[in-house]
């Protein structure tokens, strides 16, 4: 059994609860973040630190991440659960109050709370064979740039992405590719150019999706942050997501048709062994 860490205690899980009044769960009033961990060592952890902290901010829930120690709860985590591999959820409720669609009194202390999961992250086998994706309408609300649990919309996409035999979803306004349901969507074009969506509320700014960006600029590649479309995509000579849990992922179909050659792309696969190395040496 676990050690989960809530409202500044750790916890064997079965014993972790929350009120049945809080706002994450009657509203989904919540920010989250997952952080990855590679030889018992967090990756990118100040990124997400700092986007966590920004979507508290965003959503205007009072939460001090500096004061809150988060440092030393990841690290005890990881301690106490003997993780070498997996990931690391932590999560921030506006509170427990009764069921009002106006937020609680100021004070009202927040749930807080963290869990860890043990996975394969670079061993995945998904990177050999590569991904094959569906398009589907961004139906999201519109600050897509928030990490809030309101992920309703994109659980369903993948549920049917699985009902269709394929990986994921690529969400899409209009004919123009937004993002995945839990990853950045990226292109190689014919040119060799990474071409990536534009920050905005439109998407999550990704953290993977940034270090990967530092990366491909220092190995000479250009990187085009800028809308792309769905046949642009399906006519790159590769593409591949970026997230926390899958690092850089090959896409090799797109609703059904062949991406490149229908294999993961070496541009690709250089650039994941790349991110590899710095989630090794950089975490």
């Amino acid at each position: 059994m676990r050690t989960v860490y809530l409202n500044g205690s750790y916890v064997a899980e079965g014993d972790a609860t929350v009120s049945i009044f809080d706002r994450g769960l009657l509203f989904a009033d919540a920010v989250y973040e997952v952080c990855s961990v590679l030889d018992r060592r967090i990756i990118d952890r100040q990124a997400h630190l700092a986007r966590f902290e920004r979507s508290l901010t965003e959503m205007g829930i009072a939460h001090d991440v500096s004061a809150a120690g988060w440092d030393d709860v990841l690290a005890t985590l990881i301690e106490r659960n003997d993780l070498t591999e997996g990931t690391i959820y932590i999560q921030v409720s506006r509170g427990a109050a009764d069921r009002d669609f106006l937020f609680p009194a100021p004070g009202t202390p927040p749930t807080v709370f963290a869990f860890t999961q043990a996975r394969t992250l670079v061993d995945n086998p998904m990177a050999k064979r590569g991904m094959r994706i569906l398009t589907r309408p961004d139906r999201r609300w519109g600050r897509r740039d928030i990490k809030t649990v309101q992920l309703l919309y994109a659980s369903m996409m993948k549920m049917e992405a699985r009902a269709a035999g394929v990986d994921d979803v690529w969400l899409s306004e209009g004919d123009v590719i937004t993002e995945g349901t839990s990853q950045n969507a990226c292109i190689i074009t014919r040119q060799g150019h990474l071409v990536t969506r534009d920050l905005g509320h439109h998407i999550l700014p990704g953290v993977t999706r940034l270090s990967l960006i530092e990366i491909a600029r220092k190995s000479g590649i250009t990187v085009e942050e800028r809308p792309f479309t769905i046949a642009e995509a399906q006519g790159a000579a590769e593409a591949f997501v970026t997230s926390a849990s899958l690092f850089v992922m090959p896409v090799v179909e797109i609703d059904g048709l062949k991406v490149g050659d229908g294999l993961p792309g070496l541009e690709t696969m250089a650039l994941r062994a790349a991110y590899i190395e710095h989630a090794r040496t950089m975490g």
